[in-house]
C-alpha cells in the first residue's frame, strides 16, 4: 500500500456545502502531507492546512510551497481567492494568549476570500478595552469571540451586540481552567441568548460557522430584496 492509498481528497465539498476542503495535519506524517499536496497540485487545486506545527512544516518536501503562519499553525497551498471587503466578521480575542486561535480563525476566513477585523486583548479584566472598541465591533454582522480562563467575554459581548456571536473557548488558563473545559462549560451555560459555541481552540470551526451564516445570508439576499 502506498501513501496515496491513505487519503481521499474531497474536491466536491464547495459545491456540496459551500466550504473548501481542509487538511488537519496533526497526526499526519510529513510523507502523508507531501502526498496530499502532490495530489492537489496535480489537479491545480489549492488547500488549507490546519494544526501544522513548525517542526513538521520544516520536514515537508519541495512540493510544499506554502504560505505558512507559525502563530496559527495554518498554511495555504496554491492560490486561494482574493480577500474582498468590507469586513463582515469581527474576531475578538480576550487576551494576547488567545491570539493563536484568533489567527486560525482569520486565516480560515481569508482563505475563503472573506475579510475580517481582529480586536485583540479586550478581555473583561480591563473592560474599558472592550467598551472603547464596541461600536467598531457592532459594525460587523458576525462576531467570533475567543476566550480562555473563565470565558466571560463571549457572554458580555453577547449581551451588547445584535449580530451573531460565535464563542471559541480556548485552553488558556491555570489549574481549574482544565485545558479549556471550564471555558467550554461557561459559554455553554451562558445566559446571553443565542450564542453559538464551538469546540476548545477550534478557530477553524468558528470560521466555518461564520462562513455558513454569511453564505446563507447571501443566498437569501435576493428574496429579501423582493
Amino acid at each position: 500500500m502506498s501513501v496515496a492509498d491513505e487519503f481521499t481528497l474531497d474536491f466536491a465539498r464547495p459545491e456540496r456545502i459551500g466550504l473548501e476542503e481542509a487538511i488537519f495535519c496533526a497526526g499526519k506524517s510529513p510523507e502523508q502531507i507531501d502526498a496530499i499536496l502532490v495530489a492537489a497540485g496535480d489537479r491545480g487545486a489549492s488547500l488549507f492546512l490546519t494544526r501544522l506545527d513548525p517542526e513538521k512544516c520544516s520536514r515537508l518536501g519541495a512540493a510544499a510551497r506554502l504560505d505558512y503562519c507559525p502563530v496559527s499553525r495554518t498554511a495555504v497551498f496554491g492560490q486561494p481567492p482574493a480577500v474582498a471587503g468590507p469586513a463582515r466578521v469581527a474576531v475578538v480575542a480576550a487576551g494576547t494568549s488567545d491570539v493563536p486561535v484568533a489567527r486560525e480563525t482569520l486565516r480560515t476566513l481569508g482563505y475563503a476570500g472573506r475579510a475580517a477585523t481582529l480586536f485583540a486583548d479586550v478581555g473583561v479584566a480591563g473592560l474599558w478595552r472592550l467598551t472603547t472598541r464596541l461600536e467598531e465591533i457592532r459594525a460587523h454582522p458576525v462576531v467570533i469571540v475567543a476566550a480562555g480562563m473563565d470565558a466571560a467575554l463571549p457572554s458580555v459581548v453577547g449581551g451588547l451586540v445584535a449580530g451573531a456571536v460565535i464563542a471559541v473557548p480556548t485552553s488558556v488558563g491555570y489549574g481549574v481552567a482544565a485545558g479549556g473545559r471550564t471555558a467550554l462549560d461557561a459559554v455553554l451555560a451562558s445566559c446571553a441568548p443565542g450564542i453559538t459555541v464551538v469546540n476548545i481552540d477550534n478557530g477553524y470551526g468558528a470560521a466555518c460557522a461564520a462562513l455558513r451564516l454569511l453564505n446563507a445570508a447571501s443566498r437569501l439576499a435576493p428574496e429579501v430584496e423582493r
